[in-house]
């Protein structure tokens, strides 16, 4: 069974960046259509970012221009690269991938961004 593990989360302050890392176990993520997605505080889950096999992706309007997510199929890993990090990003974000055998979510990595 598939699991993805999050990495990389942690406090920073308004401005700064991170790099938020997941790591599928003894899997490759070739074919595989890959997102992330965050959870605010008492708010409903938020899509921000999908990278489908050919190269496209597609983010939100909120993110656009500040996150990147990347994949490095023979790392079995995919990135979300968070620059300009604002307040109201302080969320719960989780990678999610997407294949012929169905959908596999991680657990998740907390980002907090201090103001």
């Amino acid at each position: 069974q598939v699991q993805l593990v999050e990495s990389g989360g942690g406090l920073v302050q308004s401005g700064e960046s991170l790099k938020l890392s997941c790591v599928g176990s003894e899997y490759s993520f070739t074919g595989d259509i890959i997102s992330w997605h965050r959870q605010a505080p008492e708010k409903a889950r938020e899509w921000i970012a999908t990278l489908w096999p050919g190269g496209a992706t597609m983010y939100t309007p909120s993110v656009k221009g500040r996150f990147t997510l990347s994949r490095d199929d023979a790392k079995n890993t995919m990135y979300l690269q968070l620059d300009s990090l604002k307040s109201e990003d302080t969320a719960v974000y989780s990678c999610q991938r997407t294949g012929d055998d169905g959908t596999t979510w991680g657990k998740g990595t907390q980002v907090t961004v201090s103001s």
